[in-house]
């Protein structure tokens, strides 16, 4: 990396430069962050909830599950271990889905897996009764309305749609864990995305930004029904620091933004 930017860039230089980094850093991000993860945990975000604590996607073993952005696959791995769900989990990076395959040959499972851009899922409509992403796609698509509408289309009427993102109002304040980062810096309205850029100004990282009342039209212009919007805050268990997530900024302004629709 040779600098970052707020700058438009396309969805497909997007999808381009966050499928190279998730091939890249894949190993390494498993090696710093599974600990926390685990390996059959679903965790929704930095602050440390879990699916267990908050049954907020409220799968039960009768459903058919789709993880959007599912990395190593540990949401889908608890789902089928711990609920008993029939689970498919996809991600665009084929880096990701290695470390899922290689935490199914060290568990001795083997989850369904299939890689795919999150904006073109390959399935038919209306299959299944869970759909849900982690922070594994929502910030880093361009097009978060298309990925909404995918999301929707392949979720049975009635079913259930969550998904867990950077609070949008930490996009304010700058990416630090320490006092710095409790001050404002910048326009919450902004929503130019961050970009991290090569020795030729090209992207090799993307974050896209909504403010919470384009997340919220987004879903329901895709057709659903929002039934909550939840703002997890810090759990007092977890003392660990997450890129600018800690204890300190957590216990003070909302990191995770967890929003729960129902596809009418």
């Amino acid at each position: 990396m040779s600098g970052v930017a707020r700058r438009p860039t396309s969805g497909d230089a997007t999808a381009s430069a966050n499928r190279r980094w998730w091939d890249s850093e894949a190993s390494s991000y498993y090696n710093e962050h599974g600990p926390f993860l685990g390996d059959d945990r679903f965790v929704w975000g930095p602050e440390g909830w879990t699916e267990a604590e908050l049954d907020i996607l409220e799968a039960r073993p009768t459903h058919t599950v789709l993880e959007v952005g599912a990395g190593g696959a540990q949401c889908s791995r608890w789902l089928a271990g711990e609920i008993g769900c029939r689970v498919v989990a996809t991600d665009l990076s084929a880096g990701m889905l290695g470390t899922a395959r290689r935490i199914d040959r060290s568990l001795g499972r083997a989850l369904p897996l299939a890689q795919c851009d999150a904006t073109r899922l390959p399935f038919p409509d209306a299959v299944f009764d869970r759909v849900f992403t982690a922070y594994g796609a929502v910030p880093f698509v361009a097009d978060t309305a298309r990925l909404m509408r995918e999301m929707a289309r392949v979720t049975v009427p009635g079913g259930r749609v969550v998904y867990s993102t950077s609070h949008p109002w930490r996009w304010a304040f700058p990416d630090d864990p320490g006092e710095a980062g409790l001050t404002v810096r910048q326009s919450y309205f902004d929503e130019r995305p961050y970009l991290e850029l090569d020795d030729d100004d090209r992207p090799v990282y993307v974050e896209h930004h909504r403010t919470l009342e384009h997340r919220v039209a987004e879903a329901v212009s895709a057709g659903l029904v929002i039934e909550a919007v939840r703002e997890l805050p810090w759990k007092d268990a977890t003392t660990s620091t997450w890129g600018g997530w800690s204890p300190s900024r957590g216990r003070l302004i909302p990191g995770t933004l967890v929003l729960v629709a129902r596809r009418s």
